[in-house]
């Protein structure tokens, strides 16, 4: 017999607050989201692309608003939380997705290029999840999805410091699964392998496309973990290429 905790839920009505929105996987996610119900608070430091996809998603008819944040400021992110409240009530859903990455080897990598990649990837998921779990303390639910890498599950070279954020990011990640459950509130990692962004396509014009997957199709299963019913959490879900070479 079916109960009703068994019926997938709906973002209907719900707020979700995406960081890195402007384009990519981000955008990806703001529309699926948006196509699935929610209401969209787009964070990104580009406040040109954010108003673009921002636009684009009120032309749709959706409702979406965008901050101009740079996620490892913490004034930044409290008004971005702050602007969310008043426009949309809160923040149900919090999707850490701004990521950044410099690929050289660690005797060329520089002090300050560390120190950006840990900040975007470790320190910004770190202040948005303080301030959204805050929030969704006081209501008793509400859902964080940490996007998180391949490169949290094995390593290449010339990406230390992105390995050594995106193993952390999935640390981090286990550690509030663990720790809010008793708060109703779920966490999820997210181990997207190669995607057809700009986040690889720029950095390496000469990979093959065909070996990489869409944005869409990681945004989809995003949507799917955030509809689970009630009763059920998904920790940590891995979405890859059929033709993925950088883990099995």
């Amino acid at each position: 017999m079916t109960t009703n905790n068994a019926i997938p839920q709906t973002l209907e009505g719900k707020t979700a607050l995406i960081t890195g929105g402007a384009r990519g996987l981000g955008k990806a996610l703001c529309e699926a989201l948006s196509a699935a119900g929610a209401r969209i608070v787009l964070a990104d430091r580009r406040s040109d692309l954010a108003e673009q996809t921002c636009r684009a998603l009120s032309d749709a008819g959706r409702q979406a608003m965008y901050c101009t944040v740079d996620v490892g400021d913490e004034r930044q992110v409290a008004a971005c939380f702050d602007a969310a409240r008043d426009r949309f009530g809160g923040v149900d859903i919090l999707i850490n997705n701004a990521a950044v990455d410099h690929t050289l080897p660690i005797d060329e990598l520089s002090i300050e290029q560390w120190d950006q990649v840990m900040t975007t990837n470790v320190r910004g998921p770190f202040l948005f999840s303080k301030r959204a779990v805050a929030e969704m303390k006081l209501r008793k639910s509400g859902q964080i999805v940490n996007i998180t890498s391949t490169a949290a599950k094995r390593a290449w070279p010339n990406a230390s410091a992105y390995h050594a954020s995106k193993w952390a990011l999935l640390g981090f990640s286990h550690a509030l699964h663990s720790e809010l459950r008793q708060h109703g509130i779920k966490v999820t990692a997210v181990v997207a392998g190669g995607m057809r962004t700009p986040f690889l396509l720029d950095r390496f014009p000469d990979i093959d496309p065909e070996l990489l997957q869409s944005p869409e199709r990681v945004a989809s299963m995003v949507v799917h973990v955030l509809s689970m019913p009630p009763e059920s959490v998904v920790a940590e879900i891995s979405v890859l290429p059929m033709r993925e070479t950088s883990w099995p």
